[in-house]
């Protein structure tokens, strides 16, 4: 498969569970914890929620001011607070020494988490 996509497949179970295992099998999609890096890889999975949920509160947050239900001091606090968290994230990306490729892990035949 070219794009690393599954789009259909007329085969057998085991074929399908093969055909995902090598798709979820790239290096981007691994989380690997051993002894030596177990900080890491934990902080790379937790970051990776809190920058996904996040992003979501960011869109939710964009559809209200857009929709008018805010007040100027609800929009200013709003943007304040987001601005914050997104300074503090590249703080602890840059602690862990992570980027934001890092954090948009690869689901297989999903694509990308962001």
């Amino acid at each position: 498969m070219s794009e690393n996509k599954l789009l259909f497949n007329t085969g057998s179970l085991d074929e399908l569970s093969q055909e995902i295992g090598e798709i979820t099998s790239t290096e981007k999609s691994k989380l690997e914890l051993n002894p030596d890096n177990a900080d890491s890889g934990l902080a790379k999975l937790v970051l990776t929620l809190i920058e996904l949920i996040r992003k979501l509160v960011e869109k939710q947050a964009m559809r209200r001011v857009d929709g008018g239900s805010l007040t100027d001091a609800e929009i200013e606090r709003l943007g304040e607070t987001l601005m914050k968290l997104e300074i503090k994230m590249e703080e602890l990306k840059k602690h862990f020494n992570l980027t934001d490729s890092d954090l948009n892990i690869n689901l297989g035949p999903l694509g990308d988490l962001m």
